[in-house]
């Protein structure tokens, strides 16, 4: 059994007992109509797992409040119209309680404090409403354009202390004006805002075409380019949607895919390191930027370095987590991992492309091995749809040689390095010996074991300030 932080929404039908006696036939077919054409879809898009399902209601997990409070507008939201038609002995009505708080994953199953409040608060709410506790209520107040009444403290079975308990009623929800809807649905994707950012196109030094896009307002903040990026899929990403959000918000924040990846040119003749660099020269011109901050990420941090190295007059500061000095290649090994390391890359021709997920999975707990069903299923097919089987081999290859370790003494702009205490993917001593080489450079360690620390663990948020506050100095 694991345990992780997560927001619960749970739903059930108001007076199904009656409406069993009175058309148990009719409630049933009505109610799978309601799972397949309203509730189910609306979960898939605001990124939910349904956990358990009983006879007239559900209970679903979220990565995100914001996505779970989305999700319960927009079903609510659905209901009347689907009601319109029918005698009102018929009708089903729904109860939501939302709830972001601590629970236990046991196989399939979620339980646990934060599981029992949700099924409480839905208890208590209204026909046709939605009740969130406090927790969740202090999470969404900046994000999205609700107002909550409050409904003061209410006793929970089994939980010491009293719940807050903050509501919305039918009325309030059909009222609410399509911009708060607008809103909901662009927090709970990642995106800062209603609008996507337009994705734009130049060329690298060798003519490869590159897909970048900016979006916010402020000083200029590049994201390098790592593999295993698709601007598109960033929009609805569950594993760092956030904090490209939050980034976004404050500056202006602008992406890219580099070589072979995403939007960008997939078949390309020269994938190396120092084209990588390049590629981030070719898009901080095409923005129009003078000067920069740079945020790399696992192999993007040493093409940060690289690129300050040549060009220290443009690069403001720079963050990089979960870096690297030496590639795989580069590193001592025994004949055992470097046995491992080819046969991965046997194991990418063949599976990296398939619809069955079952490779891309064993790769995707070596870099969010604590990750849950959602975060897994969109890491596992951001792989499938980021690049080619072959491609993605090659980069492999590329980033096994890097070695940036005599670039690091040059570096001159104000960095901070963080890196994961228990990283899957990438040793910390990779992180402590980035930090050490840099003159002046801040270390921050992080207590996970995630090579891509998750919204859902505590040390996102200690991730989330430190970034945003260095960047802010």
């Amino acid at each position: 059994m694991t345990r992780r932080l997560a927001a619960i929404l749970a739903a059930d039908v108001v007076g199904y007992s009656r409406l069993i006696g009175t058309d148990e036939l009719g409630t049933i077919r009505a109610l799978r109509a309601l799972r397949g054409e309203c509730v189910d879809p609306a979960v898939a898009r605001h990124r939910g797992r349904v956990f358990k399902a009983t006879g007239d209601g559900v209970l679903v997990e979220f990565a995100s409040v914001v996505d779970a409070v989305a999700c319960g507008i927009e079903i609510q939201r659905a209901m009347p119209g689907r009601n319109a038609a029918l005698p009102e002995q018929r009708r089903l009505v729904l109860r939501i309680g939302i709830n972001v708080g601590d629970i236990v994953i046991d196989g399939e199953d979620v339980l646990g404090d934060g599981v029992n409040v949700a099924a409480r608060l839905e208890s208590l709410c209204e026909p046709g409403g939605l009740c969130i506790s406090r927790s969740a209520n202090e999470q969404i107040r900046d994000k999205l354009n609700l107002s909550f009444a409050d409904l003061g403290e209410h006793a929970v079975k089994n939980i010491a202390r009293a719940v807050g308990v903050f509501g919305l009623r039918a009325e309030d929800i059909a009222g609410l004006p399509e911009v708060a809807l607008e809103g909901a649905v662009a927090a709970g994707s990642g995106a800062p805002g209603p609008s996507r950012p337009e994705i734009r196109y130049c060329r690298s030094g060798d003519g490869t075409e590159l897909a970048f896009a900016a979006l916010g307002q402020g000083s200029p903040v590049v994201k390098v380019g790592n593999w295993m990026t698709h601007l598109e899929m960033d929009f609805d990403n569950p594993v760092w949607g956030r904090l490209y959000g939050e980034l976004a918000r404050r500056h202006r924040f602008v992406r890219y895919d580099t070589r072979g990846n995403g939007l960008s040119d997939r078949e390309v003749e020269d994938i190396s390191f120092d084209r990588f660099v390049d590629d981030l020269a070719a898009v901080i011109d095409a923005a129009g930027i003078e000067r920069c901050a740079l945020v790399g990420i696992s192999q993007g941090c040493a093409i940060a370095v690289a690129y300050a190295a040549r060009h220290p007059e443009r690069v403001s500061r720079m963050v990089l987590y979960g870096g690297y000095v030496l590639g795989a290649n580069k590193r001592s090994r025994t004949a055992a991992q470097i046995e491992e390391f080819e046969a991965t890359l046997t194991l990418m021709r063949l599976g990296w492309g398939q619809n069955n997920p079952a490779f891309r999975q064993m790769f995707t707990t070596q870099f969010i091995p604590e990750a849950t069903r959602q975060q897994a299923d969109y890491f596992n097919e951001l792989q499938r749809a980021s690049t080619s089987p072959e491609t993605a081999v090659r980069i492999m290859r590329a980033i096994a040689e890097t070695d940036v370790g005599d670039l690091l003494a040059k570096l001159r702009a104000p960095t901070l390095v963080l890196h994961a205490r228990e990283d899957a993917r990438v040793p910390f001593e990779m992180g402590r010996r980035m930090a050490a080489g840099i003159p002046g450079a801040r270390f921050q360690p992080l207590q996970s074991r995630n090579h891509l620390i998750l919204e859902t663990e505590p040390a996102f948020a200690q991730l989330l300030d430190a970034v945003t506050g260095f960047l802010a100095e």
